[in-house]
C-alpha cells in the first residue's frame, strides 16, 4: 500500500455498549477519543467498526442497545461506520474498498477486544500490505487471565507482546503514537 497511497486511518473497533458496560474503561476511552480528535483535526480517516448479529439472543443483535456505539465515544452520525459479523473488520465488509478509495496506507488499531477483533483486524491489515500500528493502551478487553485458565495473564499485554515480537507491525502506546504523528 505504499507509493501514491499515503493517508492514515484510525480504526475504532467494537466500542459498543455490550463491552463498555462490563468495566471501567474510562482511560482507554479517553485515549481513543484523544486519537479520534487528532485524526479528525488532520483530516485523516476515522472508521468506527461495529460487531453486529442477526440473532435476537446475541448481545450484539443489530437492534439491541448493546450493539450501539458507546455514547462515551466521540463520533457523529455522518462518520464512517462499518458493520461486521466476525472478528476481522475486513471479512465480508467494505473496509478494504473504503481504505483504497481514501488512499490509506497506514492503519492505527484501537478498540475492543484486544485478543479478538483488534488482533484479527491487525493481522488481516498486515496481510493486505498496510503499515499497521497496534496502540496497546487504546485497546481493551472484557476478559482476563482467568477467562483463559491462566490467572496471571495480562491479556492485552500478552497480545501486544506477540504482535511486537512478530516484527510485522508497530506496537506502542498512545504517547508514542502522538510523538510519531508530531503531537
Amino acid at each position: 500500500m505504499k507509493g501514491t497511497f499515503d493517508m492514515k486511518a484510525l480504526l475504532v473497533i467494537d466500542v459498543q455498549q455490550t463491552f463498555v458496560k462490563q468495566g471501567d474503561f474510562s482511560e482507554e476511552l479517553a485515549r481513543m477519543n484523544d486519537l479520534i480528535s487528532i485524526f479528525k483535526t488532520q483530516d485523516w480517516l476515522v472508521i468506527f467498526v461495529k460487531h453486529i448479529s442477526n440473532d435476537q439472543d446475541d448481545p450484539f443483535y443489530y437492534k439491541a442497545e448493546g450493539a450501539t456505539l458507546s455514547p462515551m465515544l466521540h463520533y457523529f452520525p455522518n462518520d464512517h461506520i462499518i458493520e461486521k459479523s466476525g472478528p476481522s473488520a475486513f471479512y465480508h465488509t467494505d473496509l478494504q474498498e473504503t481504505l483504497v478509495k481514501h488512499k490509506v496506507s497506514q492503519l492505527y488499531i484501537t478498540g475492543f477486544n484486544s485478543e479478538f477483533c483488534c488482533l484479527f483486524t491487525a493481522i488481516a491489515a498486515y496481510d493486505r500490505g498496510y503499515d499497521v500500528t497496534f496502540i496497546e493502551d487504546a485497546t481493551a478487553t472484557v476478559n482476563h487471565g482467568g477467562t483463559y485458565d491462566t490467572s496471571e495473564l495480562d491479556v492485552r499485554d500478552f497480545i501486544a507482546t506477540v504482535l511486537d515480537w512478530s516484527q510485522t507491525m508497530c506496537v506502542c502506546d498512545t504517547a508514542d503514537v502522538k510523538q510519531k504523528l508530531s503531537f
